[in-house]
């Protein structure tokens, strides 16, 4: 009886393409940044950079100088990149203009669709997980995608590419607001609660009302209210 052939020989997979070293550095400084594991006044140099993604010097100040043009970082010639602080002002203008963004967007998402709802619902219940394991980077995540995803409703694409562009100043601010004020986090959480069950209930002024006493807290943290 002839023997069976042998099998063919598995195919190689082909070997995963990294992205471009310059992306791989501005990647890994910005998320850094955004989860404030490089803080405020943190000076990074190009040689530190280099040895922690894996790279030579030149990718590294591709990355930063794309970096300080996004207002993250100050560069300094010769001596490194500087981490900007997030300052009271800052956080003052990205609340007032989410205010601005935010009202008129959940009013206008209401009667909302099962979709939202559904959405909504999904990210209220990540951010509780993330909340339990004190993973503040991805809670800021999640607490900006809820809101996010009520501007997306709004079905205005300009006013959703405005706010589009608040997310990194919004992520790195909500990590600063929950590391200073550690019960933010449950608050922001039962304040979710409530502009969801706004939004269920076809209530959109009780939702927007909901979104200003919301963020309006957050103001008052930045001036040193006690609420």
């Amino acid at each position: 009886m002839p023997s069976a052939p042998a099998p063919a020989p598995a195919p190689e997979s082909a070997p995963v393409k990294q992205p471009p070293a310059a992306d791989r550095v501005y990647a890994h400084v910005k998320q850094a940044v955004l989860d404030r594991r490089y803080e405020g006044g943190t000076l990074l140099t190009e040689g530190e950079l280099a040895q922690a993604v894996g790279v030579s010097r030149t990718p590294v100040r591709e990355a930063l100088l794309k970096l300080e043009m996004e207002g993250l970082l100050k560069l300094y010639p010769k001596k490194g990149a500087l981490v900007l602080a997030v300052s009271a002002q800052e956080i003052a203008d990205v609340v007032e203009t989410r205010l601005l963004v935010e009202e008129f967007a959940v009013r206008r998402a209401v009667p909302a669709p099962p979709a939202l709802i559904t959405r909504l619902e999904e990210l209220l219940e990540e951010q509780k997980r993330r909340a339990e394991v004190g993973d503040l980077g991805e809670v800021s995540v999640t607490d900006r995608c809820f809101h996010a995803e009520i501007v997306r409703h709004a079905g205005n694409q300009i006013l959703a590419r405005l706010y589009d562009q608040l997310r990194d100043r919004q992520l790195r601010m909500g990590v600063a607001v929950m590391q200073a004020h550690p019960d933010r986090v449950a608050q922001n959480i039962a304040e979710h609660d409530e502009i969801l069950e706004r939004i269920k209930a076809g209530d959109a002024e009780g939702a927007a009302q909901c979104v200003r006493r919301h963020l309006g807290r957050v103001q008052a943290l930045v001036r040193g209210d006690a609420r």
